[in-house]
């Protein structure tokens, strides 16, 4: 490949990489965390007032609560298994935008107990902060922006493999550890983006399909469904049922667990969602999980919940269409639902490795465009853009890594102190990142760094430290103590440690010239050399 070429794409790759490095690492970081929402909402969550009654009561418990509730007619959730995680056994909103769902039980009288659940927004607020990549506004507009910015990616995906390509053999395993510290980043940064490309161009891909759908089916209406696209979506409607409010008797849920397992032996069902109870209409969706199918969250079927009649299995494990399932597995691609335990670990060091690509890839700019000017005839004066662009990059990634820790941390601290608790989120969150942006552009890369590192290990302490304190107050007794996030964060707080460390080593020790430098080490370095001994008379 010629050497022109090989520039070309170079410069298309680093600023491709260069525009969309923020809002990605901020997606991928979140999204890492992402991969365990539901332990993470378990964690966050208050235990129940009441354990939830048997499930062999549940019929007795929905005949009661519709009763007293007209308003959960139109739709509730009744929750399978036995678990402590389970919060009620019904559960309904009295709208979509209702954020604190009811919930029914039997207290030890056997009497109707209605409760209005304030379920933790933690992993909701987490999973907003990755579709978004934490821009704020209207999330059909940013979604948008974060399409765009998955497109530069994908660019940037295709322009680093082609610069690699001619060195691939020789550098792939090459990971030279020395003095020179841009080429150990370099080597780095290389390996990684080649070990988990195919990760990488996975939710690269199904990004932009993500977040551009809505282009997509406007185009699709004007070219294939001719300005119909809507009516043609009703006619596949997964609930096929027209309603129909003539009182009907119902089936019990475990007959119509009954008749999926028949269907399905190997199928694991957790919910069934109710509409129109107790009418000729009503339906009944359950969903759960079958580990030998990809699936996109849960699979699910519909059936109606007067006959048991099986309605609909378009998004059924193993009962797929070939469009449906091969929609449903890009999904689970994206959002490794699948595999298990092995799989939801390793994207969630993929996801951390994909962060860490977008921080060194600022990195290695910065160092290339000192060693450029520099030529050879001594230490250069940094640009402008360079030093904008290290104090952002460490704002920036480091602002969002302390605005997520303590904001997970603020998730048990805040609970029962304040009114809501969930739009306590976005209060820590971008009052953090804010900071620690303008702290960072304040006091230069350099110092802000070293600074910045140490807050995010304090921050991520600070998750097992209030874990311990709700576990252990007098005022939240029966709080489920879980180790599993606090030991991670542990950790996480324990690596930050070692990296201020390193990063305050580098700032003395370092290129005096590099942005990286304390200006103290400048300095030093500026001044004439006094000789160590006094020349001989």
């Amino acid at each position: 490949m010629r050497a022109d070429v090989i520039r070309v794409y170079k410069s298309v790759h680093t600023w491709t990489g260069i525009l969309s490095a923020f809002a990605l690492f901020i997606a991928f970081y979140a999204g890492a965390l992402t991969m365990f929402e539901e332990t993470l909402s378990r964690w966050s969550n208050p235990p129940a007032a009441t354990a939830a009654p048997p499930l062999a009561q549940s019929a007795a418990l929905i005949e009661q609560t519709l009763a007293a509730r007209k308003d959960a007619r139109k739709e509730f959730t009744l929750h399978l298994g036995d678990s402590a995680e389970i919060p009620a056994r019904l559960t309904w909103k009295t709208g979509r935008a209702d954020r604190m769902p009811w919930s029914s039980g039997f207290t030890p009288e056997g009497e109707l107990e209605l409760v209005r659940l304030q379920p933790s927004g933690l992993a909701q607020f987490i999973d907003d902060l990755h579709r978004t990549a934490g821009i704020p506004g209207d999330h059909e507009t940013v979604e948008l922006l974060v399409g765009a910015i998955c497109l530069l990616y994908s660019v940037a995906l295709v322009s680093g493999l082609i610069i690699l390509l001619p060195s691939l053999v020789k550098d792939f395993f090459a990971l030279r550890v020395g003095r020179n510290l841009k080429r150990m980043w370099l080597d780095a940064h290389n390996a990684i983006g080649i070990a988990s490309l195919p990760f990488h161009i996975v939710i690269a891909l199904t990004a932009v399909v993500f977040c551009l759908h809505d282009p997509v089916y406007d185009v699709q209406d004007k070219v294939i469904y001719g300005d119909n696209i809507e009516t043609a979506f009703k006619s596949t409607s997964i609930y096929p049922l027209k309603p129909d409010a003539t009182p009907t008797a119902m089936l019990a849920p475990q007959e119509l667990l009954a008749r999926v397992r028949a269907f399905s032996p190997e199928f694991e069902p957790t919910s069934i969602l109710y509409r129109a109870h107790g009418t000729a209409g009503a339906m009944a969706r359950v969903a759960g999980h079958d580990k030998r199918y990809m699936v996109r969250l849960e699979g699910f079927l519909v059936m109606n919940a007067a006959t048991g009649e099986i309605l609909n299995t378009a998004y059924f494990p193993g009962a797929q269409g070939n469009w449906t399932a091969t929609v449903s597995s890009f999904f689970s691609l994206h959002f490794g639902t699948f595999g298990g335990e092995p799989v939801r670990w390793t994207y969630f060091a993929l996801g951390l490795a994909g962060a860490f690509l977008f921080y060194s890839g600022n990195l290695l700019w910065i160092e290339t465009r000192r060693k450029t000017a520099r030529n050879g005839s001594g230490p250069v004066l940094q640009q402008r853009s360079a030093r904008w662009l290290a104090a952002g990059t460490v704002g920036v990634c480091l602002g969002s890594v302390c605005g997520i820790s303590l904001t997970v941390a603020a998730a048990k601290l805040l609970y029962g102190r304040v009114l809501d608790a969930n739009a306590w989120h976005y209060t820590v969150y971008y009052g953090v990142f804010l900071a620690c942006l303008a702290w960072a552009f304040w006091r230069g890369a350099a110092r802000a760094g070293i600074g910045l590192l140490r807050l995010s290990a304090a921050t991520a302490l600070a998750v097992p430290l209030a874990s311990l304190h709700t576990a252990y107050a007098t005022s939240y007794a029966g709080w489920t103590y879980r180790p599993g996030v606090d030991a991670s964060a542990a950790i996480a707080a324990l690596a930050f440690a070692w990296m201020a460390r390193a990063a305050a080593r580098r700032a003395r020790q370092g290129a005096p010239d590099s942005v990286w430098s304390l200006p103290a080490a400048r300095q030093a370095a500026d001044q004439p050399r006094q000789p160590q001994f006094a020349p001989p008379k």
